[in-house]
């Protein structure tokens, strides 16, 4: 009975990523963010000579990124070190889970473009003075 009401309730939706319901800009990059259900995903654009030390940190306010990462990459190269000091570089084709507590940097003269799932709707937001 529960599951027949909750399929009641739920739609199916479409959005497309060319219509972003926001877009984040920030030093050397942006975040194009959909919401659809209950789900958060986002387009990231990042440049060469971005980092996450000089282009997110004193946006965030933390010392590392405290966001998850789901993400499929499109194009470009991002090395990823995590507070451990474990490190993992990702390219085209791969798919990445990058839990909280990390810094990332792009390698090369490409850019990086990722398609991420994660914790995406805090990406890029000063999230320490809006909690």
């Amino acid at each position: 009975m529960i599951l027949s009401i909750l399929a009641l309730m739920a739609r199916i939706e479409k959005k497309s990523m060319n219509s972003p319901d926001e877009i984040r800009t920030f030093d050397k990059g942006k975040i194009e963010l959909i919401k659809i259900g209950d789900a958060s995903i986002g387009r990231i654009y990042l440049e060469p000579g971005w980092s996450w030390e000089k282009c997110i940190k004193s946006i965030v306010k933390t010392e590392s990124c405290q966001a998850t990462h789901r993400q499929y990459v499109v194009s470009g190269r991002v090395r990823v070190k995590m507070n451990d000091g474990s490190e993992e570089e990702y390219g085209p084709g791969d798919v990445t889970y990058i839990p909280p507590g990390h810094h990332a940097w792009v390698v090369g003269n490409e850019p990086y473009t990722a398609i991420d799932f994660g914790t995406v709707d805090i990406y890029a937001k000063d999230y320490v003075s809006d909690a």
